[in-house]
């Protein structure tokens, strides 16, 4: 967990640490506090943040925590998850809706999909059905475009 506080004034450094815990995929407990998976890597680059934090004027420190109850552990998993889901199904409308495009676009939106993909992806702590369908949907979309190119 990251426990941080920053001066209201100037605004840009709350902004830019609320942008780069949205893409980590941070849980939000209550103002101030925010969860990730306890791998290294998220540690590391929570360590960042908080350097950033204290540079910037406010406070900031790490707890390695877990959630007391299997409750709170399901509620915490949800709460990662379910940006990462609407991102998903996203992902897939817009393959299916890139199906019915001329070739040339069909190729764009599939490399962007697939940059998405990956984007949204390294966010995924917990198993999610809407990944498997992401892909599906890119990959439908990668054949349609080979098809069309051959």
């Amino acid at each position: 967990m990251l426990v941080h506080r920053l001066p209201r004034e100037p605004s840009t450094p709350r902004i830019t640490l609320w942008r780069k815990l949205r893409r980590l995929g941070v849980a939000q407990i209550v103002d101030g506090v925010v969860a990730l998976p306890a791998d290294p890597d998220n540690r590391e680059q929570l360590e960042w943040l908080a350097e950033e934090v204290v540079q910037a004027g406010g406070e900031a420190t790490i707890w390695l925590s877990e959630p007391a109850t299997a409750a709170e552990h399901r509620a915490l998993a949800h709460a990662m998850t379910e940006r990462v889901e609407a991102e998903y199904r996203q992902i897939a409308a817009e393959a299916q809706a890139a199906q019915s495009k001329r070739p040339v676009e069909r190729r764009r939106t599939l490399a962007r999909l697939r940059r998405e993909l990956r984007r949204v992806g390294a966010r995924q702590y917990f198993p999610t059905p809407e990944a498997n369908g992401a892909r599906d949907a890119v990959e439908a979309l990668a054949r349609a475009a080979a098809e069309a190119a051959a």
